[in-house]
């Protein structure tokens, strides 16, 4: 498994500002985290989802190839915090 965290900056009121994923081999998601602006997270997993959030249905790009983008800063996290960030988000979703 992979673990990235995305941090997204824009002006867009009602879109997130962080993306959490953890991914297969093939860099599919399996579960994902949104955090927006005025502290709501949404959550996705195979089997439900909160606040509108969706698994990709398309093999998340590689960190260099999102950090290609400079409305994005993407960073590789360890399965231990993306643990904690999923189970403190089972109280906002």
């Amino acid at each position: 498994m992979d673990y990235i965290d995305v941090e997204w900056r824009h002006e867009l009121p009602l879109e997130p500002v962080r993306l959490v994923s953890e991914l297969d081999g093939s860099r599919m998601e399996i579960r994902k985290l949104e955090f927006f602006r005025d502290g709501a997270v949404g959550r996705a997993w195979d089997e439900g989802s909160s606040l509108g959030t969706a698994l990709s249905t398309e093999p998340v790009p590689s960190i260099d190839r999102i950090n290609g983008d400079a409305q994005f800063r993407a960073t590789v996290i360890d399965d231990t915090e993306f643990e904690k960030l999923w189970s403190a988000s089972a109280t906002y979703g």
